[in-house]
């Protein structure tokens, strides 16, 4: 199992950096835009390839903790609106 404390460490937010959005390790690459190529198809090694400065850590770090935010539970509002 990973340690997600480790891992998300690579995550970083900074509201001088993209906006706040959640970036990989305080460079102007956003988890969005990895796991954007990842969904588009492109393997870690193509994805590598076009980013150098990226690691291999970096990607799978954007994939925990896009399963960390999809794992969320949302419950339904229950309440009446009186």
């Amino acid at each position: 199992m990973t340690d997600n404390k480790v891992v998300f460490e690579r995550i970083t937010f900074d509201p001088q950096i993209m906006g706040g959005r959640a970036c990989i390790r305080g460079m102007r690459i956003t988890v969005s835009l990895v796991l954007s190529l990842v969904a588009d198809g492109m393997d870690v090694n193509e994805i590598l390839e076009a980013y150098p400065y990226l690691e291999a850590e970096d990607i799978k770090a954007s994939l925990l903790y896009a399963a960390f935010l999809a794992s969320e539970q949302v419950r339904p509002f229950s309440g009446s609106a009186a």
